[in-house]
């Protein structure tokens, strides 16, 4: 799935790819998340980090009627509170996304995949 834009100098057509990428840094960047991990490891019950370059495989984006929903697999540090990490989350991704791509990102779904203790 990738965001199509038309402008009147012609086509613009943004990957999925660059959508994680946007939202994986702006995950990683809020305080007390550890970093991403892949959606399929909550049925593995590995929550392995992911590298800057595989963001796409924690960061999952579906387009909606009227807007685009974006899905945010993370792994938390232990001993923080988890619901306002959440939430910090998912603003500053929503944030970001609408500053770069200029689109409706009706719904950011932050999903814990594990909880890590800091070294």
């Amino acid at each position: 799935m990738a965001i199509d834009q038309k402008t009147p100098f012609g086509k613009i057509n943004i990957s999925t790819e660059l959508v994680a990428d946007v939202a994986g840094e702006a995950a990683t960047t809020c305080y007390g998340v550890v970093g991403l991990a892949d959606r399929s490891a909550i049925w593995e019950n590995i929550a392995e980090l992911l590298q800057r370059s595989d963001y796409d495989k924690g960061v999952y984006c579906r387009k909606k009627k009227d807007g685009y929903s974006v899905d945010v697999y993370i792994v938390v540090a232990y001993g923080v509170k988890i619901t306002e990490v959440l939430r910090e989350v998912q603003k500053k991704v929503a944030y970001d996304l609408n500053k770069s791509f200029g689109k409706c990102f009706l719904e950011v779904n932050v999903f814990v995949q594990g909880v890590r203790e800091i070294k």
